[in-house]
């Protein structure tokens, strides 16, 4: 059996990059240090229910190829429209409300939408890469492609100086906090959605989970911006107390949570995406979220999508 194309992280970009390939008939494995899929499409059991973590939601541009794949989710109850209407606020509270495009969530848990995509794939769980190249190799196996669908920095550590020149830039990549916020009943309206948080130097962005999931938990998960999240890396327990208090500010609930939890995310989103789809130098390609800008879930799927086609189409 030939060597397989080895796709190195297994969030959405890196599933839909292996699944082109497998369908092309071009065998294709995924190697992820995690325990199970799903990159920062993250959800994770908090007082047993499941919570999102990363990405609050996903959009999907009208007759794009992955419109195609939402509605075959919706279609399935994968995923379900959740809403087009988000509350703004600011340190002093509500303020307006704001449309936009359907924002689409998943009952299981965005995770489980990687997990759809992983569905028939040889994917390996709990496998640390420690190097990638020079020449399409991993960890000194030699195969015929490697994809690395991770943020840059984490790349750029697999690489050797050379290759990494040529297929990255040293745009940064912005930190950000996701504080799990807990309670026994509701204390913010009904109709909340969500909040786009503007002028507070400690939040950005607030998700009613229990709305996103349908199940109607109260149950809240802010995002911090990128400057208090970088100061809280070291020990982002601490940064709890100073989030939530935010959030009561900003939505008006004047109950402390009950339990919180906080998941460090050092590399969340790029600061400024790159409109090509793809990097690819010498068999070793990089897709993800940092590329076909801007940054967002379908970005993610559309990188490793075009990279597994063009991949497919050389070999």
């Amino acid at each position: 059996m030939p060597s397989p194309h080895t796709v190195v992280g297994g969030g959405i970009a890196g599933m839909a990059c292996a699944r082109v390939l497998a369908g092309a008939g071009v065998p294709a494995r995924v190697l992820d240090r995690g325990r199970r899929p799903g990159g920062r499409m993250a959800s994770r059991t908090l007082h047993d229910r499941t919570v999102d973590l990363g990405a609050s939601y996903l959009t999907a541009e009208e007759g794009s190829p992955f419109a195609a794949v939402v509605r075959d989710w919706v279609d399935r109850g994968v995923a379900r429209p959740w809403t087009d209407t988000f509350a703004v606020a600011g340190p002093d509270g509500l303020r307006s409300t704001t449309t936009g495009p359907v924002r689409y969530a998943a009952p299981g848990g965005t995770r489980s939408l990687v997990a759809d995509l992983a569905s028939g794939l040889d994917v390996e769980s709990g496998r640390t890469v420690t190097a990638v190249g020079p020449g399409p190799q991993v960890d000194g196996e030699d195969v015929p492609a490697v994809v690395l669908a991770m943020p840059d920095p984490q790349a750029r550590r697999l690489l050797d100086p050379a290759t990494a020149a040529r297929l990255l830039d040293d745009r940064p990549w912005e930190p950000s906090l996701a504080v799990v916020l807990g309670w026994s009943r509701r204390h913010w309206p009904a109709d909340l959605h969500g909040a786009f948080v503007n002028d507070d130097p400690v939040v950005s962005w607030v998700a009613d989970d229990g709305d996103r999931r349908g199940d109607g938990a109260p149950v809240l998960v802010a995002h911090t911006t990128a400057e208090f999240a970088a100061g809280h890396l070291a020990d982002p327990d601490a940064a709890a107390a100073p989030v939530a208090a935010a959030v009561g500010r900003a939505l008006g609930v004047d109950v402390p949570p009950e339990w919180t939890s906080v998941h460090r995310w050092t590399y969340s989103r790029p600061a400024q995406a790159r409109s090509e789809p793809f990097g690819l130098v010498d068999g070793i390609g990089a897709c993800g979220d940092g590329w076909a800008a801007p940054s967002r879930v379908q970005a993610a799927w559309t990188s490793g999508t075009d990279l597994g086609l063009a991949l497919a189409a050389a070999r």
